[in-house]
């Protein structure tokens, strides 16, 4: 099984990335989705996740309104659409398949 994170980079305050998770191995419209991240010297935290086929999806509250996350299951892919960045939200992004498998995680860094 292999989870391949792409998408993160450098962005100021209030702009937005999208973040890709592509996914291989595994049959992957079972699975349950999830987006984490890691912050230098925190613990790594539970962002968003989506359900197999994409009908449910649930945030963290300090993310909720911002963070969308969806996939494509033609595309074994799952996305994180993450709108009015804060410098808050600066750290190792991680996808997350089936509370199981881990990608390598994505750098996302929001400053001036």
């Amino acid at each position: 099984v292999q989870l391949v994170e792409s998408g993160g980079g450098l962005v100021q305050p209030g702009e937005s990335l999208r973040l890709s998770c592509v996914a291989s191995g595994l049959t992957f419209n079972i699975y349950g989705m999830m987006w984490y991240r890691q912050a230098p010297g925190k613990e790594r935290e539970w962002v968003a996740g989506i359900n197999n086929i994409g009908s449910m999806t649930n945030y963290a509250d300090s993310v909720k309104g911002r963070f969308t996350i969806s996939r494509d299951n033609a595309k074994n892919t799952v996305y994180l659409q993450m709108n009015s960045l804060k410098p808050e939200d600066t750290a190792v992004y991680y996808c997350n398949a089936g509370a199981r498998y881990w990608g390598q995680g994505t750098q996302v860094t929001v400053s001036t």
